[in-house]
């Protein structure tokens, strides 16, 4: 398909925000608190938004095209506790594209004070629901993500992007 299916074609916003979230009775677990496991259900839904509302990817593309991102790397940061029925939203921008590729780093903050709680770097591929493989974005698509990388590089690199994960010693 040779048109976009929704979205625009930029500038976009650096960061691009994602609002309306909050956590639900069924997220909280025995600590009180927003279950581990929900951290990635949650950022899963800002990236879905992400997708359809800006870049015109995601659920919208599945069903015209029959290819869609598959997410094939994923490193979230647990920085602060999300409480139940707290409000929250994200902030996303785009690192880098190619014309199969995105990789991107989010940031889940609370609407309460703003405070960064969770963090999502991630690189996804789009696949091919036909063959299961990968294949290159549309024209329009590939040209979508090299905006957003171009319109979010004004943007000061957060410390967990790029972080490995270990556990740390003094001395070594």
């Amino acid at each position: 398909m040779n048109k976009p299916l929704s979205g625009h074609d930029g500038p976009y916003d650096a960061p691009v925000e994602i609002r309306g979230f909050s956590v639900l009775p069924e997220w909280v677990d025995y600590n009180g608190h927003m279950n581990v496991g929900f951290y990635g259900v949650a950022f899963d839904m800002a990236l879905e938004k992400l997708m359809v509302d800006h870049l015109g990817l995601g659920e919208v593309q599945v069903k015209a095209l029959e290819q869609g991102p598959y997410v094939l790397q994923s490193h979230m940061n647990f920085l602060r506790e999300v409480q139940p029925d707290e409000p929250f939203y994200f902030r996303f921008r785009m690192l880098d594209s190619d014309l199969k590729r995105g990789h991107y780093f989010a940031q889940m903050l609370s609407e309460k004070d703003n405070a960064v709680c969770a963090t999502q770097e991630a690189l996804f591929m789009n696949v091919s629901h036909e063959t299961g493989r990968s294949v290159a974005y549309s024209d329009w698509a590939a040209t979508r993500l090299a905006r957003m990388v171009e319109d979010h590089k004004i943007l000061e690199p957060a410390p967990q992007i790029g972080q490995p994960i270990g556990i740390r010693r003094s001395g070594q």
